[in-house]
């Protein structure tokens, strides 16, 4: 399993030769300049909600790779409308795809999409496949629906957790969310991006080393092997 890091809160990771790619928010992110769109492989581009920085690139990626969007009921009808192909889900629900399981879970935060179309119910993403488990969060407070996780899913590898405050939850509440979903090794996101969510590393690392947990920095660009968190 190979995880790359595009800036923000969008990831792509491969799977048996299946590319996911989430959230994709990379042209509007200055952070993310040297990233080129047209370079980035999706097979699959996973959606946690419709707000503008975690669905702007996503219709030009789909188009260009024939990506099959996977989200909520509401957002994969609006791209069905734009000639995209999906896959929807709800909350608790989950799907066997060709790299693996899907569950779509909890998040409390919003969901509207960019022209003000509802996106439904904001959500995470768990991920079982052969080659390993992860979650990731989405934008999403901390909320005791994660407890449900290790209750109702595989012991998980890693977590992709916002940690940048102010529209999600900050590094203190993402530390204990860790806890909730028994996830020790962590991939921040939804920091630095805009002014309101830039944070102090060192300290936030603190915050999860306390709990016994390894909080992850990926550089914009790069990729790494899961076995090397």
């Amino acid at each position: 399993m190979k995880i790359t890091f595009y800036g923000h809160a969008c990831f792509g990771v491969e799977i048996a030769g299946e590319h996911l790619l989430f959230d994709p928010f990379i042209t509007g992110n200055e952070l993310a300049s040297g990233i080129d769109i047209s370079t980035i492989p999706a097979d699959y581009i996973l959606l946690s909600h419709g707000h503008e920085d975690h669905v702007l690139d996503a219709e030009a990626i789909a188009k260009r790779t024939g990506a099959k969007i996977i989200a909520t009921f509401e957002i994969v009808n609006w791209y069905l409308e734009k000639g995209v192909d999906g896959h929807s889900m709800n909350l608790g629900g989950s799907w066997q795809f060709p790299f693996g399981k899907v569950k779509f879970v909890t998040a409390i935060h919003s969901s509207v999409l960019p022209d003000g179309t509802n996106g439904g119910n904001p959500g995470g993403f768990v991920i079982e496949s052969e080659e390993g488990n992860f979650y990731f969060a989405g934008d999403t407070a901390l909320t005791y629906d994660m407890k449900l996780i290790p209750m109702t899913c595989a012991p998980l590898d890693f977590a992709v957790l916002p940690i940048g405050d102010n529209f999600t939850m900050g590094y203190n509440d993402a530390a204990i969310a860790a806890d909730w979903v028994e996830a020790n090794k962590v991939l921040a996101c939804h920091y630095d991006t805009f002014g309101y969510i830039v944070v102090d590393k060192e300290e936030a690392k603190k915050a999860f080393a306390k709990r016994g947990q390894d909080l992850i920095f990926m550089k914009i660009g790069e990729s790494i092997d899961k076995n090397d968190l």
